[in-house]
């Protein structure tokens, strides 16, 4: 049995009021979960959404906050392929009301690898949720194939970011759209071969003349709103958008009739395990070897205290550039 703090969502409300900082007590770990000490956690919008009581898979409070997070293995149950002080990274069990902002976290064991060499914690930290997420647009859902065209919404977010990577590793031209010219720097400075700004430049416009007007084949979309119904004037025919997220507070307003007739496909992804423990570890053995490659790597922003969990989540309405991190311990 360990016993430290941990965040917790109270009752919905502005993030200051919702979360609490409390003492908890973990016990061993049930089979397909390792229990880890952690040391950093990453963070996102779906915090912003869980403490606003929008976010569609829990229920009511009380429960934990942090999708994923990063740490050294002091517990795991018989038969885990784990071993106590091994150094992982992976999934909490957030859905059943455990989370990573916390001194201890369970970790899924079929959503956790080892922390590859020379990733430091705070990429660790934020490592699984972006990169399962693109992982699971890009080659499952809607996948990209060598040498087609990827237009990322949100490119220099949490979630865009990681799929900026991850479509470079996969061989498609990346045009990144993003909502200043800082931001679209650093998008150029993760491999960006195009960036449009989408406060100044005319989006429809720039992709027809990026793509000699034939438009582009994939749109990852983690942003939704009037973005996002722009950004599909530009598929081409036979397209796909893969509907990730609403940072916008609203998802894509899609026209069937205009799928028809221009020949696109829209699909929604969530990326939640494999029902093929095989399966499964076979993407996040891709993932670590994409990693140990450095072909993909977690685009640290903000990284914050452990005590300002609160502020951080307010802050993930806007935040800067890159994935924004918790630093839990030393």
């Amino acid at each position: 049995m360990f016993t430290g703090r941990a965040w917790r969502v109270v009752r919905f409300g502005e993030p200051e009021d919702a979360a609490e900082l409390q003492e908890m007590t973990w016990v061993g770990p049930s089979a397909g979960q390792v229990l880890i000490r952690v040391r950093t956690a990453g963070a996102g919008f779906p915090d912003l959404m869980m403490t606003g009581g929008r976010f569609p898979l829990l229920g009511a409070p009380p429960f934990g906050l942090g999708e994923e997070a990063a740490g050294e293995v002091v517990a795991v149950a018989p038969g885990s392929r784990f071993s106590v002080g091994d150094q992982v990274t992976g999934i909490t069990g957030f859905l059943q009301g455990w989370g990573g902002y916390a001194e201890y976290a369970y970790v899924r064991e079929n959503s956790a690898i080892r922390i590859p060499d020379g990733m430091t914690d705070e990429q660790a930290g934020g490592f699984p949720i972006g990169f399962r997420t693109a992982y699971a647009g890009l080659v499952e859902r809607a996948p990209v194939q060598s040498g087609q065209t990827l237009l990322i919404l949100g490119a220099a977010g949490s979630s865009g970011a990681t799929a900026l990577q991850l479509g470079k590793a996969l061989g498609a031209t990346v045009i990144a759209v993003a909502g200043s010219r800082e931001k679209t720097e650093f998008c150029l400075g993760l491999g960006a071969d195009h960036v449009v700004n989408r406060r100044t430049d005319d989006l429809t416009a720039r992709v027809a003349e990026i793509t000699g007007g034939r438009g582009v084949d994939v749109i990852y979309d983690p942003v939704g709103g009037d973005t996002a119904a722009t950004a599909v004037r530009s598929l081409a025919r036979n397209g796909r958008i893969a509907m990730i997220g609403l940072a916008s507070g609203t998802p894509v307003a899609l026209d069937p009739m205009d799928m028809l007739v221009r020949n696109y496909s829209a699909v929604g992804v969530l990326a939640i395990p494999n029902d093929d423990p095989e399966a499964e570890a076979l993407v996040w053995s891709h993932l670590a070897d994409l990693a140990t490659k450095a072909a993909i790597t977690t685009p640290v922003g903000r990284v914050y205290d452990f005590e300002e969990v609160p502020r951080m989540i307010a802050e993930q309405s806007a935040p800067g550039p890159g994935k924004s991190v918790v630093r839990v311990a030393s």
